[in-house]
């Protein structure tokens, strides 16, 4: 074989590797070393080539949700759509908070969430009584739903207290939160989605210091919110809320996850999304 076409073909072979391709302009590597690094591979746009390469680790998207365990909305939200999420997303790309508190003031007459599943609205400035209060060194709640949305609000602090695991405790909030009655599910749910959990335990947090101490927490989280929140469920993505974010989680929680996630895109968002949401619980 003459000089001139066996240097030819060494030098096509140099530009080539079993599988790999055709080396692009800006690659100053031989083949046997595209795959030896991420930033090789990238330079010679060998990547979707080398099967040993991961993908880079993206950080989740994180979401808080702040809400009261008896208002319509937020019920409808984490039921319909937190929870649906959650099932269908993997661990890596949603990362959620739930903050059981809702509005910081209430009404000073009792006030009721009206429509089919509106959102609650915090009341006018002029009737505003104090959601907590500290007397004698002891933290008492007042609810916008009244005694019973404050026994659900801490019932459900004291699971995630007791749990510390989201994945825990999720679905036993969503099945208090799906059931007929928030307040009284607390024990088939602990026996169905978590019979490792001591119901003692968690009745002796709601009615002692600690689940008093953790509302109190919850209140804090509440009112440090920025923008401050006007209604429930205010949903937070990333640190921010804004109008569009919250419209988008509401009508499909799903599709703005699929959107904003960074990494490699899970199989649930190549999907469709939820159906849309109900208004919310005016305040």
């Amino acid at each position: 074989m003459a000089p001139t076409v066996l240097l030819a073909l060494l030098a096509l072979v140099a530009m080539l590797a079993p599988g790999l391709g055709v080396a692009s302009p800006g690659c100053d590597y031989p083949a046997h070393l595209w795959c030896s690094s991420r930033e090789i591979a990238v330079a010679c746009q060998a990547e979707s080539r080398c099967a040993n390469l991961s993908r880079p680790a993206a950080d989740p998207v994180e979401l808080s949700l702040y809400y009261e365990s008896l208002c319509p909305a937020c019920r409808w939200f984490l039921v319909q759509e937190l929870f649906t999420a959650w099932l269908l997303l993997p661990a890596e790309a949603l990362s959620v908070t739930l903050v059981p508190y809702g509005n910081a003031e209430v009404g000073a007459g009792p006030t009721r969430c009206r429509g089919r599943s509106p959102r609650c609205h915090r009341p006018r400035s002029d009737r505003l009584v104090l959601q907590e209060r500290n007397v004698s060194g002891k933290w008492h709640f007042q609810c916008q739903h009244g005694p019973e949305e404050c026994l659900g609000n801490m019932i459900e602090t004291c699971v995630m207290h007791e749990a510390k695991n989201f994945s825990t405790y999720f679905p036993v909030i969503f099945c208090m939160e799906s059931g007929s009655s928030v307040t009284k599910n607390l024990e088939a749910c602990l026996q169905v989605y978590a019979p490792q959990l001591d119901g003692g335990r968690i009745a002796a947090c709601v009615q002692g210091d600690t689940g008093a101490a953790l509302m109190h927490r919850n209140a804090q989280l509440t009112a440090a919110l920025d923008p401050p929140h006007q209604y429930v469920p205010w949903i937070v993505v990333n640190g921010k809320h804004t109008d569009e974010l919250q419209a988008e989680a509401e009508a499909s929680l799903l599709g703005l996850i699929c959107r904003l996630y960074q990494g490699e895109k899970p199989k649930a968002c190549g999907g469709s999304g939820a159906p849309k949401a109900p208004s919310g619980c005016r305040r």
